[in-house]
């Protein structure tokens, strides 16, 4: 056997960060070339390289900014090929690993555990199998059970009932995945003043963007409770819940104050209601929309941006910061303020190791999204807010746009690409790509005061 000084040589493994990256990655590739496929085009359409990839990583990451109009590109193959990516990328690769897994009969290793518990950002790697089955069940679930829904309100706008159930479908998976791709070529905007259209399309949203421990555990109880007298619902559930409900109620009321001497001045009590409330939910990750956001005036287009910013919850199928991330940095703040070195809440002390992450996650995302601004602004001369929009849209990956993805030069929707690639993995995951392993550390220097804030 060599030696070397008497140590053996170290092995170098991909982590499993880098290898989901890696399947995220090949995920790109494979949906790249098969909506770059004729067969899946319109007669005379044809669809550049650069087009096909950022609408190929529009779908693997869930976000729904498109260079080109989907309506318009993609025939009825072209466009279930999309529903499938957009699936998958919504799941999550792992959740679809498992299930082709289990159906053939492959078994599930401590590999592929730590996979999975990497995917869907678990802290543990018991009952990850059990786990993904749950999910996969209920996503699909709530697809299906929106479908029937959509079949039936969809009935008066279109002529056959083929039609109606290829429309209905559609709008089901790219909802509840949070996709924010529409096939109708003005997203929700013909349904602007069907309520019932947008209460289920609203329903859908919070679905996938509210996190899947959410839905697991909100599945547990409703099975549980008649052999329970009590159900403890986590921390998780009881902080993401509560700080999803506070933004959506604030972007409402964020976009009704910004807007009622302007796109609100001549609308009816109930058409403010939905169109605050539809934008407001949607900024959570949805990218559909009722209105052209464009009509929005400057600073509603940057309260938008923020709430896309801040984007869904932790192992969704959204983007962003994270709702979590935004709750504990606020509560930090609240706590010190208070004179207090720990956040406790629900009778619970949250570790300082996710306090310092929070912080981390939230520089390095407002870093990301200044310096992508900055070189857009360069790059493609535009307004200020229509750009900085568009970088929290597809950091976000919410998929709303004022309309200039498509003018983009190629270094701008690369720009683009790489923020809702990260936007999707998450930005610790991005940060794990290049982080080295963790070192103990057994020398310690003398600690110094620094003059911080002051």
């Amino acid at each position: 056997m060599y030696k070397n000084n008497g140590s053996t040589p170290k092995k170098n493994h991909l982590t499993s960060v880098q290898l989901i990256v890696i399947f995220y990655l090949l995920s790109i590739l494979v949906a790249t070339f098969l909506l770059g496929l004729p067969v899946g085009h319109k007669e005379g359409v044809e669809l550049s390289f650069i087009d096909t990839l950022f609408t190929a990583v529009s779908a693997v990451s869930v976000t729904g900014l498109t260079a080109v109009n989907i309506s318009e590109t993609f025939n009825q193959t072209g466009v279930i090929l999309l529903a499938i990516i957009v699936q998958i990328g919504g799941i999550g690769v792992m959740t679809l690993g498992t299930a082709i897994w289990l159906l053939i009969g492959k078994r599930i290793g401590m590999r592929e555990r730590q996979l999975i518990m990497t995917d869907q950002n678990q802290s543990t790697l018991a009952g990850l199998v059990q786990l993904m089955k749950q999910i996969l069940v209920l996503i699909l679930g709530i697809e299906a059970v929106g479908t029937v829904l959509f079949y039936f309100l969809f009935q008066p706008y279109y002529n056959t009932d083929l039609s109606v159930l290829y429309h209905a479908f559609f709008a089901s998976v790219t909802a509840t995945t949070n996709a924010g791709f529409d096939i109708t070529g003005s997203s929700l905007i013909p349904f602007r003043n069907d309520y019932l259209v947008q209460i289920v399309t609203m329903c859908l949203i919070t679905s996938g963007a509210i996190g899947f421990p959410v839905l697991v555990e909100l599945n547990n109880f409703i099975k549980e409770r008649k052999y329970l007298e009590r159900y403890t619902f986590t921390l998780f559930t009881k902080v993401t819940t509560i700080t999803f409900a506070l933004l959506v109620v604030t972007g409402a009321i964020g976009i009704y104050l910004l807007e009622m001497n302007a796109f609100f001045e001549d609308k009816t009590w109930h058409e403010t209601f939905f169109y605050s409330m539809f934008q407001s939910v949607t900024t959570r990750s949805g990218g559909l929309s009722t209105m052209d956001v464009s009509q929005f005036t400057v600073p509603t287009m940057l309260f938008l941006g923020v709430m896309m910013f801040i984007g869904a919850s932790p192992s969704s199928v959204g983007g962003g910061i994270r709702t979590t991330t935004f709750a504990v940095a606020l509560l930090a703040i609240y706590f010190y303020a208070k004179g207090r070195n720990t956040i406790k809440i629900f009778n619970r002390e949250i570790y300082p190791e996710d306090i310092q992450k929070s912080f981390i996650v939230i520089i390095v995302a407002m870093v990301l999204c200044t310096t992508s601004t900055i070189i857009l602004s360069i790059t493609d001369p535009m307004p200020i807010e229509h750009l900085f929009f568009e970088v929290c849209s597809a950091f976000g990956t919410t998929g709303l746009s004022v309309g200039i993805t498509p003018t983009l030069s190629s270094t701008g929707k690369v720009i683009l690409m790489i923020l809702m690639f990260i936007g999707r993995i998450g930005v610790l995951s991005f940060l794990f790509i290049i982080r080295g392993k963790v070192v103990t550390e057994h020398i310690h220097y003398p600690k110094e005061k620094l003059i911080i804030g002051q």
